[in-house]
């Protein structure tokens, strides 16, 4: 009885991966038996972080990210503060807003988190229809002024 459904059930599982494979983008040697699938996005990310200093990943690096869009609301400024203090342990600065559309955010970290808060900025879309694009992105010499992420508001309070 096991038998039977068994091989009813493995057709099923190999058009469910066939299905997974072909819409995820996974790939795959299959002449190689204990290679993982691995998406190409992960591939990308993971080869960006040798190519885009090429260092020690617990190095401790600095950048200079100009953005721009809107950059001068609150939530923007507030996502940029969380993605860089609480959820990467990054420090640094933004620059306070002003009608220009610019900012400059000054971040300092390890290579490995650096890294991936450049890609979350390239990403552009935080939310709320609020739309963000890198104009550049320039390297730094780490200086140790900033114990946490500090974004200034702007309000004179």
């Amino acid at each position: 009885m096991a038998r039977n459904t068994i091989t009813a059930v493995f057709p099923l599982l190999l058009i469910l991966l066939s299905i997974a494979s072909s819409t995820f983008g996974f790939t795959a040697n299959p002449s190689q038996k204990n290679q993982r699938l691995t998406p190409p996005s992960a591939a990308r990310y993971a080869s960006a972080s040798t190519t885009e200093g090429g260092g020690d990943p617990s190095e401790v690096i600095a950048r200079k990210i100009v953005v721009c869009g809107d950059v001068d609301g609150g939530y923007y400024r507030s996502c940029v503060k969380n993605e860089g203090s609480r959820f990467r342990k990054l420090s640094g600065t933004m620059s306070p807003p002003d009608d220009s559309k610019k900012a400059e955010i000054l971040v300092e970290g390890r290579r490995k988190m650096v890294d991936g808060f450049v890609r979350w900025c390239e990403r552009g879309n935080v939310g709320l229809s609020q739309r963000i694009t890198v104009e550049s992105v320039k390297e730094e010499d780490p200086t140790g002024l900033y114990d946490d992420f500090y974004v200034p508001t702007g309000r004179d309070d």
